[in-house]
């Protein structure tokens, strides 16, 4: 599998004029954990769940008055960055510029690797420099989870995994009821796995319907789950 096979399409974005409590309001409606920043379609940052820890708002920004005046001296430049992170309204004084990003045909493989090795949970995926989609942790887990319901390899049929999910994710993006952002589909063995989450359990009618009608599709396994089920963000 590749990042186009398990990525989440499409993102969930903000720009860099967009408000700090508009972007905690993102994370919280569709469950995710960072947001791309955008300008003029091209990615200038990410702000994260991490970057919204330490808010003076809800007073968990760090503060130094009781430091002595040596080490507020010598670490002047990072309380500065940390008062700029904690007071900042707009998301382009947050933001983390430089973003770690992958190609649609970058295998997940690597994409865990990477993921291990920054430290970070999800890494965008870029095709030349628009952006397609976005991998995360639990895209990771939801391919892991669906390689074992795979089973034996299947004779060849007329369409490919890949070809089933494009069709399928281009007519689920044209209905209101589809959760954009907030919602996947990832096709193994002709089998359409669907995980996020759903309002309301007819949801998940319209979306077999929509898989059904998709040559090829042997089957679909919906594992969302209602929003007043999840516990945390992912």
């Amino acid at each position: 599998m590749n990042a186009s096979d398990i990525m989440t399409s499409p993102v969930i974005t903000a720009a860099p004029h967009t408000p700090v409590r508009e972007i905690a309001g993102l994370l919280l409606k569709h469950r995710i954990s960072a947001v791309p920043v955008m300008v003029e379609g091209r990615l200038v940052g990410l702000v994260s769940e991490g970057d919204l820890l330490h808010r003076h708002e809800i007073g968990t920004d760090r503060a130094d008055q009781n430091r002595s005046w040596w080490l507020r001296l010598l670490g002047s430049d990072r309380s500065i960055g940390d008062y700029v992170r904690s007071h900042a309204r707009y998301a382009r004084d947050i933001m983390t510029r430089e973003v770690v990003s992958v190609s649609p045909d970058t295998p997940i493989a690597e994409i865990a690797s990477l993921l291990e090795t920054r430290g970070i949970k999800r890494v965008p995926v870029l095709r030349g420099d628009r952006l397609v989609g976005i991998v995360s942790r639990a895209n990771l887990i939801q391919a892991l989870a669906v390689a074992g319901h795979s089973g034996p390899k299947r004779p060849k049929r007329s369409q490919s995994d890949k070809a089933i999910r494009t069709r399928l994710i281009a007519e689920l993006e044209r209905q209101p009821w589809w959760r954009r952002g907030s919602s996947n589909a990832i096709v193994t063995e002709g089998v359409v796995h669907y995980w996020g989450m759903i309002d309301a359990e007819e949801e998940r009618t319209a979306a077999r319907v929509a898989a059904e009608n998709i040559a090829g599709v042997r089957g679909v396994e919906d594992h969302r789950l209602h929003m007043y089920d999840i516990p945390s963000m992912t």
